[in-house]
């Protein structure tokens, strides 16, 4: 008996998968696999992971969205601790959801995954007190290979939902608060 259950798809972009794996609880907790290669393959996602990656960040802090140059990466995410609204944002020429963005909460109660594949940006919003992001890649971290993209980009528009923040500010690294738009991008060569 599988231990996921994958919706590929969602929002109709091409590649992207919301992984809800099996949560085994009793009164002591809770068990859960939060990676299976076997499980993976049969649901159509042949994941070489080679690298792990950990962030703890605290409410109000916006990564992103970032994206790899020469050396793309696909991402398996979660969160193990609090919450936060994951995004990405298509940037492969020639897909029909060039641009579009999908979103969702990801949290320590609905124990969900993201895949993430090659040619996505991709960021989160830090929606509790504290938030600590998991994440698997496919290709190794290359110094000055990271782009970005403008979170608030107007032509995209990502529904960021603000609200949940309760007041607090957001907190962005100073390379994040200026990331380009995506004409920028284009005008500039993006072409994955």
């Amino acid at each position: 008996m599988s231990q996921i259950i994958v919706h590929h798809n969602p929002n109709s972009i091409q590649g992207l998968a919301v992984i809800k794996p099996t949560i085994h609880a009793d009164s002591r907790g809770y068990f859960v696999e939060t990676y299976n290669r076997n499980e993976m393959l049969a649901e159509g996602l042949d994941l070489n992971f080679v690298q792990d990656n950990q962030s703890c960040s605290s409410k109000g802090v916006l990564r992103g969205l970032h994206y790899q140059k020469r050396y793309p990466q696909g991402k398996l995410v979660r969160v193990i601790s609090g919450s936060v609204y994951d995004v990405v944002v298509d940037l492969r020429r020639g897909s029909s959801t060039y641009s579009h963005y999908f979103g969702l909460i990801l949290n320590d109660q609905n124990n969900l995954q993201f895949y993430v594949p090659q040619g996505f940006a991709h960021g989160f919003l830090v929606l509790s007190k504290i938030a600590v992001f998991v994440y698997k890649v496919t290709d190794f971290w290359h110094p000055n290979d990271e782009g970005g993209l403008a979170w608030d980009d107007p032509d995209i528009n990502i529904a960021w939902p603000l609200e949940k923040l309760r007041g607090a500010d957001i907190l962005l690294s100073e390379k994040d608060r200026n990331n380009p738009k995506l004409r920028e991008l284009e005008h500039q060569g993006l072409r994955f």
